[in-house]
């Protein structure tokens, strides 16, 4: 029996068990089965469409159009250190995306030939530093709080990436010495096209999903109350650099941006009919164009593949053991509150596993966290949730392991939860 029919009988016999013994009709399972549902059509409607397609486009383009010697210059295992983990660390922040959104950058970016140290401090600073979140936790948490998180999550994005690649620098030696003898593909263009193509895309990524300010004036307010307007300036920009650089048609181009400019006037409060519209048409032209954006297409199209399963899984799994927030999965969240008072070393450990485990979108983990203090948790086991929870998720975890493997996932996870559990424990004596 080959390798593959062992793997495919094992799951079979397990969703038999699953099956068989499961009491389906008992009140907790059906309330965790309706609770695994309700996350999953939460982060469709939330997160999939505006989120999690733009960065599948994103994750395309950098495989199409980012030649294999640029990503080793600056990220590769031989790059300059100081500049690799720089840019890595800047390049996650200034997308400030879920820890679901970053995957398919990371896996992209790791696939091109990035080193793992790099690429992983890519995939935990992109959910971790988020000047919106680090202001939102000092406002409601306190400032004292707030200035922890910024300086714990700037901290862990450099050391988790310098310490992966120094418990895995054997195997990244060779696999940088293997993608070094990889003929390269002469450019099509200047690097600096390909930039700026990038950051029109990050631009509508991030105007797409610009989360509601805290108050009713400032900069973040004024940029989200006009948030569509400039996600379709950024599209438009797209469109033309597509017709200038890439041999995008004009015509075709146009008739897309007709279509999507009457759905805006027609549906003006309701942007993802517009929105939708666009992505069809990125997909028609740039599919229909040259063979540079179809390979476009083809790598957004197997990054999707690779991803989606795997997270549909991971919030199924998140959504039916501890529920959404507010509402209980099969583990009670008092179970949660009981164990995370206080600042001890227990505590802090639950409360960067707890977070670990849960799924969060940018921002709402600090509602949660401010409940949970509210329920007796301490200074300490908060830190260590807010900097272990955005970062990693079950979806997470199970995405990361088909791309780099078991052993280099289980040891990103373990970092992240033994830094957090320490800084968290840190923080709380100096606070006690």
């Amino acid at each position: 029996m080959m390798k593959h029919d062992i793997r495919t009988l094992v799951l079979v016999v397990a969703l038999f068990l699953v099956f068989y013994f499961v009491p389906f009709e008992a009140g907790p399972v059906r309330n965790a089965i309706s609770e695994a549902l309700a996350l999953v059509q939460w982060y469709a409607r939330e997160h999939m469409l505006f989120g999690l397609l733009p960065a599948f486009f994103l994750a395309g383009a950098i495989s199409a159009f980012i030649s294999k010697s640029a990503v080793m210059r600056y990220l590769g295992a031989r790059a300059h250190r100081g500049v690799a983990y720089a840019v890595a660390s800047v390049s996650g922040s200034v997308l400030a995306v879920c820890s679901c959104t970053i995957l398919p950058l990371f896996a992209s970016i790791y696939s091109r030939g990035a080193g793992l140290g790099p690429a992983t401090t890519f995939l935990y600073s992109g959910p971790a530093i988020n000047v919106l979140a680090i202001i939102l936790t000092a406002r409601v948490l306190g400032p004292r709080i707030g200035v922890a998180r910024a300086v714990g999550a700037v901290g862990f994005s450099i050391v988790i990436g310098l310490l992966m690649h120094l418990f895995f620098r054997k195997g990244e030696a060779a696999r940088a010495e293997e993608t070094m003898q990889l003929p390269e593909p002469e450019s099509e263009r200047p690097a600096w096209k390909s930039l700026v193509t990038f950051a029109t895309m990050v631009a509508i990524l991030a105007f797409a999903n610009w989360g509601h300010a805290t108050s009713e004036s400032g900069f973040w307010h004024v940029v989200y109350s006009i948030k569509w307007p400039l996600a379709g300036g950024a599209a438009v920009l797209l469109a033309a650099l597509l017709v200038m650089w890439f041999g995008v048609k004009t015509w075709l181009a146009g008739l897309v941006g007709g279509i999507v400019l009457i759905l805006s006037l027609v549906a003006p409060g309701r942007p993802l009919v517009p929105f939708l519209a666009g992505v069809a048409g990125l997909i028609l032209i740039a599919g229909t164009g040259t063979s540079e954006t179809r390979r476009w297409m083809d790598g957004s199209w197997q990054f999707a593949k690779q991803i989606l399963p795997l997270l549909l899984v991971g919030i199924v799994i998140v959504g039916a053991l501890l529920g959404r927030p507010g509402h209980d999965g099969l583990i009670p969240a008092r179970w949660i509150n009981m164990l995370v008072g206080g600042n001890s070393i227990r505590s802090n450990v639950i409360a960067a596993l707890a977070g670990g485990l849960m799924y969060f979108c940018t921002l709402t983990e600090v509602p949660v966290v401010q409940g949970l203090m509210g329920a007796g948790m301490g200074e300490g086991p908060a830190l260590a949730f807010l900097l272990a929870g955005p970062a990693v998720s079950i979806p997470n975890v199970l995405i990361m392991h088909s791309v780099v493997g078991t052993k280099k996932t289980a040891v990103y996870l373990a970092l992240v939860v033994t830094l957090a559990t320490g800084t968290g424990v840190v923080f709380g004596l100096a606070g006690g």
